[in-house]
């Protein structure tokens, strides 16, 4: 197919462009990887990771889902927890969400939308948990844009409270969890302050040490 002759026309461009700036470039992955962050965003294919961070390739793990979600009880997102914390020793866990995303959009409706369902339960978790003080909001988008920061921070938690990330802490591994919120429409970043480096920031109730 002419589509995929193109993007293969295209990784050969990068390569190439890739190698004249530097002809090793591609040799310095070849014997691994050490990156200090792990990133835990949505699919959107409008959020390329490590380029919004100004960092190159082998900076940045990488894990998506639809809405940045951290289930307790996925394995795909808890096996790169753990490969990323205890085999490539990261510093930095980010789950950033961004504005506009469909799925926290979805979980916000009264419908059916099929299989994705099961999974935007999580979201709407969040949002009955919140819905008194998002209902208040008396914009469409306000309200929207308030979830999409409420599911950031509900998975920030998650993420602490995997015993994977407080065996760490246990073990002496300073390793801090962060909460950001993409903005599509600017490419900005928001930090929104909700970050945790140590057991005592986890509620008690999900301590398991």
């Amino acid at each position: 197919m002419k589509e995929l002759s193109n993007l293969l026309e295209n990784n050969q461009k990068w390569a190439e462009s890739k190698l004249q700036k530097d002809q090793n470039v591609f040799e310095k992955h070849v014997g691994g990887q050490s990156p200090k962050y792990l990133w835990i965003g949505c699919s959107d294919s409008r959020i390329p990771a490590h380029e919004m961070l100004g960092l190159s390739e082998g900076d940045v793990f990488v894990h998506r889902n639809i809405a940045n979600v951290v289930p307790q009880s996925d394995m795909n997102v808890l096996s790169v927890i753990e490969y990323g914390v205890v085999h490539l020793g990261v510093e930095h866990v980010i789950v950033c969400g961004h504005y506009g995303c469909g799925g926290v959009a979805a979980a916000m409706e009264n419908a059916q939308f099929g299989l994705i369902d099961n999974w935007l339960r999580h979201i709407r978790d969040v949002y009955s948990q919140e819905k008194e003080m998002i209902n208040q909001i008396p914009d469409h988008e306000m309200r929207h844009k308030k979830l999409i920061e409420l599911n950031v921070r509900s998975q920030v938690q998650n993420v602490a409270g995997t015993t994977i990330i407080q065996n760490a802490w246990k073990n002496g591994k300073n390793i801090a969890i962060h909460g950001w919120v993409y903005d599509i429409a600017t490419g900005r970043i928001k930090d929104l302050s909700c970050s945790v480096s140590s057991l005592n920031e986890v509620e008690k109730v999900y301590q398991t040490l």
